[in-house]
């Protein structure tokens, strides 16, 4: 597969119309037809569903896709990780991150980088640990902040200043809503909305101890915190979820007790090749984060 009819199989994925793939393309429409088919042929599957104005991935060509992507993605960061002045750092640095209080420590640092070295551009990947951890793996993202618990014995890490402490977060018309503090046979037998993390799971059903097999689980979420706020103002059950600051009116936050406290790791590949621009980041978080 060349780089080339990637990014073609890409743009038609986008459109959904070769016509106008193959005018976004500068080609003509027949070259792109023929660059699919052969595409198709070359890895002996059926990528498209084609119809009479339009043509729709079939479950083999979603999959490529998502690969697709990430390897146009990967080659056009290698190819600027290359093209970098010898005396100035410049270049660009992924970081995938979850929802986490953490994200203003390292908003902070990375504007304190940037006040000395203006030419490094950052991108942010907001997914669940899972996510980040997957792109990490293959050199999608150049780091990851990642909510603990999570398996970093593959990466070399700093730990985050700050400490996140779970709480629920219920409708204000609750009656929980009235106690200081919730405790697991408070929530024993309301549906609940957790985490999709396994290893989160394993954490909150260890806080529920005894009253662990009277978990009702009525939905789980990867993110975001406004999306299960929404949920949670609809009626489908309270959700158990690190601290943020709540805007909903409605809704509001108790914490856990036994509290729940989780730290954050800021995470890197172990022997991987450091471009300059994330060489340098790195030797400036050690050294920030040691302060």
């Amino acid at each position: 597969m060349e780089l080339r009819v990637l990014k073609y199989f890409l743009e038609v994925a986008r459109e959904e119309n070769i016509t106008k793939a193959a005018n976004l393309l500068h080609i003509t429409q027949p070259t792109l037809s023929r660059q699919m088919m052969q595409l198709e042929e070359e890895l002996g599957i059926k990528l498209f569903r084609r119809g009479r104005h339009n043509v729709l991935l079939t479950e083999e060509g979603m999959l490529l896709r998502r690969r697709a992507q990430e390897i146009v993605d990967l080659a056009e960061k290698t190819e600027k990780e290359l093209v970098h002045g010898e005396e100035t750092v410049s270049g660009e640095i992924s970081i995938g991150c979850g929802e986490t209080q953490n994200m203003k420590p390292l908003a902070e640092m990375i504007s304190s980088f940037q006040e000395e070295y203006p030419e490094v551009v950052f991108h942010m990947y907001t997914a669940i640990a899972d996510d980040v951890t997957e792109r990490l793996e293959n050199g999608i993202l150049d780091m990851g902040l990642l909510l603990e618990p999570v398996e970093i014995s593959r990466y070399h890490f700093v730990r985050m200043p700050l400490q996140e402490k779970w709480h629920v977060l219920m409708r204000r018309d609750c009656p929980l809503a009235e106690k200081e503090k919730i405790t697991p046979p408070d929530l024993a037998g309301m549906p609940l909305i957790i985490a999709k993390r396994q290893s989160v799971r394993n954490l909150l059903e260890n806080w529920f101890g005894d009253e662990a097999g009277k978990i009702r689980v009525a939905s789980t979420c990867n993110l975001s915190h406004n999306n299960e706020s929404l949920m949670v103002e609809g009626g489908m059950g309270l959700a158990l979820m690190i601290e943020y600051t709540c805007d909903h009116e409605s809704l509001c936050l108790r914490p856990l007790e036994p509290e729940i406290v989780s730290g954050c790791v800021l995470v890197w590949k172990k022997n991987q090749t450091l471009s300059p621009a994330m060489a340098q980041f790195i030797r400036y978080v050690k050294k920030y984060f040691s302060m």
